[in-house]
């Protein structure tokens, strides 16, 4: 059966419409983790996506008879476009059903492709049924996304690109897994050519079929998969795909949200290219498997399968990034609620960037902080500032891997003081630099209590900082002049709706 699949490789029609992508080294990661890493970019092809090819050679492998009925697929992204552009190629009348959660991005860009598009059902799944019931009553064929022989061969051929392309020592190649097409495909050729390879699967830790399927010995069906990388969040390992991995694939690897977001800064800051969740999968794999086994001066190879994320989910991904690659620890902290309190608080961190100050004043004994603090990056790093915190006297509460507070709390910190404070509050900005949140609170010094503090570094030029003060109206002057001997541009906000709505001191 394997001489079968090597040959479909081998004579896979693929690069009628696809292209042999590059084998890319990534420097900057392979100095950082003391490995050759190299990426193979199928972000780069016509659809953006490694799904062009599996399609493609369905599609030209089907006889007159079939091409004249056309061909029909269900799916949400990567695969539809692969179909669309492949029909196109071709010459055959394609017909795609998408979910009506679609992304309008993605709906246009299969017709754009020249598909027929039909929007059904709130999910995947029903949108699958409902194609699979056209295909009956219109004598389409169906083009499965991964459960098909003649897509598991287009696929392959990424593994047949990667030896040709690197014919030196491969410790493993790292296949993001969806629906196992891919992965099914690469171990394959791998396998047969290069048997001292190992094939590695990485799946999101909330959508890992094929990992389950290979602790059951026999493919499961998830009662429910994360989405946020959507491209492989399959319920169901693929009959064939699941075949082929289990004697093929040496392991699966599980990676968090966190991780993956790290993964796709990583690619971004070698490649400058953003690719999807899904895409950045092998990358997070490859790292936690380089951090578990201690390996140096290996060759790894990742397979960066996509790049079609919507623009609207990069700031999700930067937010998270930090903390999946151990380079922002997120704590809650209870300080005594006094004037000068934020600035012994921070004094005592040193020349430690904080990325994060959230805080409302409560009551008048103590403050509780939501705070974000730079690390090394080694994962040690936290244990230290904890320990070091708590010697201090501070109470402590490690909120760095807690989901509640990256989602929502840390945006939710304030709301109104229990009381009327006769507080005033400004907006303030002033150049973004190490110590520059210190520097502004020393120059407050303790004469003049905060009530409120938010404080966020976005990674721009400038840091902006939402302050409330507890002032009598005499002094408010003295403090604007500090304002401006610091330089700080400053608007009064204390008249703002949204301060007056959402923040205000309550009486």
């Amino acid at each position: 059966m394997t001489l079968k699949y090597i040959e479909k490789i081998l004579r896979a029609k693929v690069y009628d419409v696809a292209e042999e992508s590059p084998l890319d080294f990534a420097l900057v990661l392979s100095e950082r983790i003391n490995n050759q890493v190299f990426l193979k970019r199928e972000d780069l092809q016509p659809v953006f996506s490694f799904k062009l090819r599996g399609a493609y050679n369905k599609i030209a492998s089907l006889t007159e008879q079939e091409r004249s009925h056309g061909v029909i697929a269900a799916s949400a992204g990567n695969h539809a476009q692969g179909v669309a552009l492949s029909a196109k190629k071709l010459g055959i009348k394609s017909l795609i059903v998408m979910p009506k959660t679609t992304p309008e991005i993605k709906v246009n860009s299969v017709r754009a492709r020249g598909a027929k598009v039909i929007l059904f059902g709130d999910a995947f799944d029903d949108a699958y049924a409902h194609a699979k019931t056209l295909a009956k009553e219109k004598k389409m064929t169906f083009v499965h996304p991964y459960d098909d022989p003649e897509v598991i061969a287009g696929q392959g051929t990424v593994a047949m690109e990667i030896l040709r392309q690197k014919t030196d020592a491969i410790e493993a190649i790292f296949v993001p897994v969806g629906g196992g097409g891919l992965i099914a495909g690469i171990a394959v050729y791998a396998k047969f050519v290069r048997p001292d390879i190992k094939i590695i699967g990485v799946e999101p830790d909330d959508s890992n079929c094929l990992q389950q399927a290979l602790k059951a010995c026999k493919r499961v069906t998830l009662k429910q998969v994360g989405l946020f990388a959507d491209g492989v969040a399959v319920r169901q390992i693929g009959k064939e795909p699941f075949r082929l991995a289990r004697s093929l694939v040496d392991e699966v690897m599980t990676v968090s949200t966190d991780e993956i977001c790290a993964a796709i800064k990583d690619i971004f800051d070698d490649t400058r290219s953003v690719p999807e969740p899904a895409g950045a999968l092998a990358i997070a794999g490859l790292k936690k498997y380089v951090e578990r086994e201690k390996i140096s001066d290996k060759a790894l190879v990742a397979i960066e399968s996509g790049a079609n994320i919507n623009f609207d989910r990069l700031r999700y991904v930067a937010e998270r990034a930090q903390v999946g690659e151990h380079r922002e620890i997120l704590l809650a902290v209870k300080i005594p609620e006094r004037p000068g309190s934020f600035l012994a608080f921070c004094k005592f961190l040193g020349k430690r960037s904080i990325t994060e100050f959230n805080y409302r004043y409560f009551d008048d004994s103590s403050a509780q902080i939501f705070v974000g603090i730079t690390s090394s990056g080694d994962i040690n790093d936290k244990v230290d500032i904890i320990g070091q915190l708590e010697g201090q006297g501070f109470i402590v509460t490690d909120m760095t891997h807690n989901d509640l507070a990256k989602e929502h709390i840390r945006y939710m910190v304030g709301g109104h003081a229990p009381c009327e404070l006769n507080e005033i509050t400004y907006s303030l900005q002033f150049p973004e630099r190490p110590g520059a949140l210190l520097r502004f609170l020393t120059s407050l010094g303790s004469q003049w209590n905060i009530s409120l503090f938010h404080y966020r570094n976005h990674g721009s030029a400038f840091g902006r900082v939402l302050i409330g003060v507890q002032i009598a109206a005499p002094q408010k002057i003295a403090l604007q002049l500090c304002f401006e001997a610091l330089g700080f541009r400053y608007t009064e906000e204390t008249n703002n709706p949204a301060y007056q709505l959402f923040s205000g001191g309550q009486g």
